[in-house]
């Protein structure tokens, strides 16, 4: 089973990422853990340049992102599925599709496309949306803020709503949760709705 995680940054993800794979991994089955940009060593190269680097347009975040995925489609998520283990990844191909379709104004479709070849089509089984006031997830940041996390609030408001629309477009694989509740109410309502697939 390959389960992503997704949502604004300050949302949760990584938290719940660590408390579905810790929920699964009691139940006796392997469970690999990964985040993106990164997950490999060209992925966290990539991911240092993308969150820390200058003047970058919106098409070449947007290559950057797709070929860091392809990398970890290739290194790590193929692997790990084919050996029968639970993948968990905090960002996947939804986040370019809102960051980069939308927000950054490059279309869906358009990004959609150029990231389909790169992960071999390789979507996920179930995605969580954690859905959180964009208000809210700023001030979980905090000050310390890479490159993206400095956009403004507009922004921010315009990848939540990106987020949205996609949870209704592909409703069968998008799951949105309320990510303004504590964090162990929310996983176990994750692990809930995961558990049955098991």
């Amino acid at each position: 089973m390959f389960i992503t995680f997704e949502g604004l940054d300050g949302s949760g993800k990584s938290t719940q990422t660590e408390l579905l794979a810790e929920a699964i991994r009691g139940t006796g089955r392997d469970v690999v853990t990964t985040r993106e940009p990164g997950g490999t060593p060209l992925g966290e190269h990539v991911r240092e340049l993308l969150l820390n680097g200058d003047g970058i347009s919106a098409w070449a975040e947007a290559a950057l992102f797709a070929a860091a995925r392809a990398e970890l489609v290739d290194q790590v998520i193929a692997p790990a599925l084919e050996n029968e283990a639970v993948v968990i990844c905090d960002r996947y191909l939804d986040s370019s599709l809102a960051y980069q379709g939308v927000a950054r104004g490059l279309g869906v479709e358009r990004v959609l496309q150029l990231n389909l070849p790169a992960i071999g089509d390789r979507l996920p089984d179930r995605t969580f949306l954690l859905e959180i006031d964009p208000v809210e997830a700023a001030q979980r940041v905090g000050g310390n803020r890479d490159r993206i996390e400095q956009e403004d609030e507009g922004f921010r408001r315009e990848v939540a709503v990106a987020y949205r629309q996609l949870a209704e477009t592909f409703p069968q694989r998008i799951e949105a949760v309320d990510g303004s509740r504590p964090p162990a109410e929310i996983a176990k309502e994750i692990f809930g709705r995961v558990r049955e697939s098991l």
